[in-house]
């Protein structure tokens, strides 16, 4: 397949990370980015526009790069055009990533009951404005987005979406198979980003949604015609993906299928590399504590240990309870299946009055950027 260009930057094979709350920090990024042997696009955990602009303490933190992390992609979310605008200008000014993409695809209550993430491409007049102020202070750095279909299966707006975009001169487009209201429940509308293809051949189109395995990345291109694959869940306690994905791509290998042993042995980095991110090993197992379940999804594993391991608050407690284990075990048949949330919604959190009028730039109010990076 053709190459992946994201501006300057070639994207080879065409896999990127898909930008997870509280997820892909620093640590995380930094195992996917070895599992693939360096190749694709490892992009930040979402980070607020004004949280950044004050120079919040945690979102300092949070976009900071490894030395190794070449592009530094950074994604923003911010529902006022003027703030964005400074938050891309300060991260040019100051050399802060190489890359911008900007959230257009939470579903959380919080962020759309404000007019932002997924919430925010219903209202077409603002969100040109926002691409326009991102793309205009972003100088040499390319804009990418990511988002939904729509609000919900009345509110469709990635062809209007897209189509502004590629007038606002963003770099790339990803789009997620699912409305808000779907949240992550359901099945990813696959056929709507091969239209979203259709609709803007001008610049590249990434498809997200249900890629459980690198077998999934080939279909969805295949079926799509899309130009690289956004993942998330997927990975999800199995950051060796992205060796999977590299040798899908390029035809050279076999899937990983490594046994308890080794998932333990990546278990205990991860909880590593996070104690050392955050300067506090104690810290940094506790943050792991959220990613055990996924690690040791399918394995043999009694619910005492699995508690056990999931409240463990010292890496050698984590290392002591992981080697009392059965390690020889093999991968678990279905372990490459589904994971992380798959619920769904039947109504969207929304500023009041919202839907009135899609071009009404009204409505969101000043506490919409207020909360803190990370999600």
């Amino acid at each position: 397949m053709t190459q992946l260009q994201i501006g300057p930057y070639a994207v080879q094979p065409p896999v990127v990370l898909a930008p997870m709350a509280g997820i892909t920090n620093a640590p995380f990024r930094t195992l996917c980015r070895e599992f693939s042997g360096g190749k694709g696009l490892f992009v930040s955990e979402m980070i607020t526009t004004r949280a950044l602009v004050e120079r919040n303490e945690k979102t300092m933190q949070l976009i900071h790069f490894d030395e190794t992390e070449k592009p530094r992609s950074i994604q923003l979310y911010g529902v006022d055009p003027d703030t964005v605008g400074k938050a891309v200008r300060m991260i040019a000014e100051e050399d802060l990533a190489d890359h911008i993409d900007l959230n257009f695809g939470c579903p959380v209550p919080k962020v759309t009951r404000k007019g932002g993430g997924s919430a925010l491409p219903y209202k077409r007049h603002l969100l040109r404005s926002i691409l326009r102020e991102a793309v205009t202070n972003a100088g040499d750095l390319p804009v990418t987005m990511k988002m939904r279909k729509g609000i919900d299966d009345d509110h469709i707006t990635f062809l209007d979406a897209g189509r502004i975009a590629v007038q606002e001169g963003v770099t790339a487009i990803a789009l997620h198979g699912r409305t808000a209201a779907q949240h992550y429940g359901g099945t990813a509308d696959w056929d709507a980003i091969a239209r979203l293809k259709e609709a803007v051949p001008e610049i590249p189109v990434l498809g997200n949604g249900d890629i459980w395995s690198a077998d999934d990345a080939l279909r969805m291109v295949r079926e799509t015609g899309c130009d690289g694959v956004v993942v998330g869940r997927g990975c999800l306690g199995r950051p060796w993906l992205f060796g999977d994905l590299v040798a899908a791509f390029e035809g050279t290998g076999t899937y990983a299928k490594p046994t308890l042993k080794e998932v333990a042995a990546v278990m205990l980095r991860h909880a590593t590399l996070l104690g050392e991110w955050i300067g506090d090993e104690a810290r940094g197992v506790i943050d792991f504590r959220k990613h055990v379940a996924w690690y040791t999804k399918g394995f043999s594993i009694g619910s005492e240990s699995r508690k056990k391991l999931a409240i463990a608050s010292s890496l050698d407690e984590l290392d002591a309870l992981m080697s009392e284990l059965d390690l020889d075990q093999p991968w678990p048949v279905g372990a490459d299946g589904p994971r992380g949330r798959t619920s769904g919604r039947n109504r969207v959190v929304l500023p009041d009055g919202w839907l009135d009028d899609p071009y009404d730039r009204t409505g969101v109010t000043a506490d919409a950027e207020l909360d803190t990076s990370g999600g």
